[in-house]
């Protein structure tokens, strides 16, 4: 692929990198769980739920859970849709860039 191309490439894929106050990293999680009371359902098994969480991964490992209520689901699917997006085309750059620098053309 010549130079022009790569530029004209890694413009397009910067062309995508809209509404960054779009974002939210994480993973959904689907989750049953018990009470505790000793008399309910969820000791035989039965689970509360399912709930839906925003799986946040932390700095020194491991994960944190944030519940999502029923009516910022949709909202927060397509956010974090978008990160992954987002995430895309900057590992795109990145890749055009470092092909700009070996050919000494990075701009």
């Amino acid at each position: 692929m010549s130079v022009p191309e790569l530029h004209r490439r890694r413009r397009r894929a910067a062309l995508t990198l809209k509404d960054l106050e779009a974002t939210l990293h994480g993973t959904l999680v689907t989750q049953g769980r018990r009470c505790g009371k000793a008399e309910c359902r969820c000791t035989q098994g039965e689970l509360h739920g399912p709930y839906v969480y925003v799986a946040l991964a932390r700095p020194r490992g491991g994960s944190r859970l944030l519940y999502v209520p029923e009516e910022f689901r949709d909202l927060v699917r397509q956010k974090i849709a978008m990160t992954e997006r987002l995430a895309a085309a900057l590992a795109a750059i990145s890749e055009i860039n470092l092909e700009l620098l070996a050919r000494r053309a990075l701009k």
